[in-house]
């Protein structure tokens, strides 16, 4: 918490406007349209919520077609199964690890071909870093396909000078605990179209239709934000800008500590944008290096450091097996041999010795 919070909380319970929606929320969605530079935003209660309604609202429904990158986390392809659609994975590119634009427009044009044209496209901004927007865009555009673009992990990246999320027909964010800024949980939904908030501000309140009485003409859902949450959320936007140069910061002490190691390549930054390090990410090539990503792994384990592998991708899941995949040996070679470091806003020069300490034994090891 950057101690702003606790003063917008403050005031909601001297407001006793706790729950629902109230003022706060109201604020945070206008500073975050201002902070990213879209027109309409809408606070839900997760991004997983923001893009559930994104599909509906792009008449996304049973047996459709939606490309979603295949190297992400399940909660950008569950929603496609909420509505009984059916996810087409698509592989990464090695210049941001995000979805490969080639094969992207490869695959649309290919299934278009086949009277099949996909219904929507997810487009994962993956550990802070914006995918390729443009080339994906031009194709949705030339084939009437919504882009709805997952920046769940990239608030306050760029790309070509611009917000990833608002390039699209709609944008998600999340403001989960582990993200670059949290509310504890909660989501946004943001576009520049408002009759599509509208909307969807409607069906996130029960689409309760404006009678005096409860009137229900659609299926409606409860994915609002709470006031509360919305107080801690404007407190910890002041703070977005810090986080990034903290997580920055973070990034650069891993570069130029391990730079002496063979085997260790880390997420490039892709040349269209500023990537936040959200995360910070590397691959090791075992053969150099001496060691496996899980023996690294291991070893921080044993000191109760807490390191990942990146994400396994969707196409390698057992709950999406089933579903196409277009290829997927470069995802799947970046979770074999990825890693994600410790790379909290607050971590200390001391825990960045610490953590740098613990990759370079293992090598020292394997090499003595």
């Amino acid at each position: 918490m950057s101690g702003q919070e606790q003063q917008f909380v403050q005031d909601v319970f001297a407001s006793n406007w706790i729950a629902p929606l109230g003022p706060q929320v109201d604020a945070f969605e206008k500073e975050f349209c201002d902070v990213v530079g879209v027109r309409h935003a809408l606070a839900l209660s997760s991004g997983t919520a923001a893009l559930h309604l994104s599909l509906i609202l792009s008449g996304v429904s049973q047996d459709d077609e939606v490309i979603v990158s295949t190297l992400t986390f399940s909660a950008s392809v569950n929603p496609i199964i909420y509505q009984g659609a059916k996810p087409v994975f698509i592989d990464s590119e090695r210049a941001s690890w995000n979805m490969n634009p080639t094969l992207f427009a490869e695959t649309v044009k290919r299934k278009v071909a086949q009277g099949k044209p996909p219904k929507a496209v997810i487009l994962v901004h993956l550990y802070g870093q914006s995918a390729d927007i443009d080339p994906i865009l031009e194709v949705c555009n030339e084939y009437g396909i919504a882009l709805i673009e997952d920046a769940a992990e990239a608030l306050g990246a760029t790309y070509k000078g611009r917000s990833p999320g608002t390039l699209g027909k709609a944008g998600i964010f999340s403001f989960n605990g582990n993200k670059i800024i949290t509310t504890s949980g909660g989501g946004m939904l943001v576009s520049d179209d408002g009759d599509f908030i509208t909307h969807a501000r409607k069906l996130s309140t029960q689409a309760r239709e404006p009678a005096p009485h409860y009137e229900h003409a659609e299926i409606g859902y409860n994915y609002r934000m709470s006031n509360v949450l919305a107080g801690i959320g404007r407190g910890q936007l002041q703070v977005l800008e810090e986080r990034v140069q903290a997580r920055r910061r973070n990034f650069d002490y891993y570069v130029e500590m391990l730079a002496d190691l063979p085997g260790i390549q880390f997420m490039p930054e892709a040349p269209w944008g500023r990537h936040t390090r959200w995360l910070t990410t590397l691959t090791i090539d075992s053969e150099r290096f001496g060691a496996d990503r899980e023996d690294v792994r291991l070893a921080f384990e044993a000191q109760n450091i807490e390191a990942r592998p990146v994400w396994k991708p969707m196409h390698l899941q057992p709950v999406f097996a089933q579903y196409e995949c277009i290829g997927g040996e470069t995802s799947a070679t970046l979770f074999a041999n990825g890693l994600c470091l410790p790379s909290g806003s607050n971590l200390t020069e001391t825990d960045l010795v610490r953590i740098v300490s613990v990759i370079r034994s293992v090598y020292a090891q394997n090499h003595s």
